[in-house]
């Protein structure tokens, strides 16, 4: 994707969270990863009223070349660039309300790497877009500490062999990242609406083990139970 692209589908994506609901004043952020950089929304920019221009562009050492001050995130958004595979081109993160909600309870489910996990596997389709998400300790907004807890985390799933493609920042929000902004939106969506599915339903009931192995076999999907 070149960066006029980026820059336009950047504002597209943001523009579409923010009408629906996913993102809300001034929280959240966006980036891409180019071939010589990176471009992220501004610090304190709304999602829903980006400018392609005003975008920051960075070095990938987080140096900025033009545009707006960068997000505040920049920092954690490069150490998931740099732990989650080259594929990885779009980072998201929102406030998303269900997501949130479901952090500011007492974690009730321990992952295979030992960390809370925001949400159990109840539809086929989060087991297969998501997989699991676990959650991070907590540290507020721009915390230096974040990038390196988040680069641990995932290089820990996948020495079990689990790709993640989101962390949860308890209290503030979920990140998400894929290979595109549309794909990493998707998977926001489908993070936030499960997150919904639970709250709506506390006493639901998992996919059982075998259900979620043929998910794993039909779609390789990332899941161990």
């Amino acid at each position: 994707m070149n960066e006029t692209r980026a820059r336009d589908e950047i504002c597209r994506v943001g523009r579409s969270l923010f009408e629906r609901g996913y993102a809300h004043a001034t929280a959240g952020n966006i980036s891409v990863r180019l071939d010589d950089g990176f471009l992220i929304t501004p610090t304190d920019a709304c999602l829903g009223f980006l400018q392609p221009n005003a975008l920051a562009k960075t070095t990938f050492a987080g140096e900025l070349i033009s545009g707006d001050r960068a997000s505040k995130t920049l920092a954690l958004h490069r150490a998931i660039y740099g732990s989650a595979g080259e594929r990885t081109r779009c980072v998201i993160h929102t406030h998303s309300t269900h997501s949130v909600a479901l952090s500011l309870q007492a974690p009730s489910l321990v992952g295979p790497c030992g960390f809370a996990e925001l949400l159990p596997p109840i539809t086929p389709y989060f087991v297969m877009k998501l997989g699991h998400v676990p959650i991070l300790p907590y540290h507020r907004p721009g915390s230096p500490e974040v990038p390196s807890l988040a680069a641990a985390a995932i290089s820990q799933y996948g020495r079990q062999g689990l790709q993640l493609r989101a962390l949860m920042l308890p209290r503030l929000g979920p990140n998400v990242w894929h290979e595109s902004p549309a794909a990493a939106m998707a998977a926001l969506e489908e993070l936030e609406e499960t997150a919904k599915l639970v709250m709506l339903n506390p006493q639901l009931v998992p996919l059982s083990a075998s259900s979620i192995d043929e998910l794993c076999q039909a779609f390789g999907a990332s899941w161990k139970v």
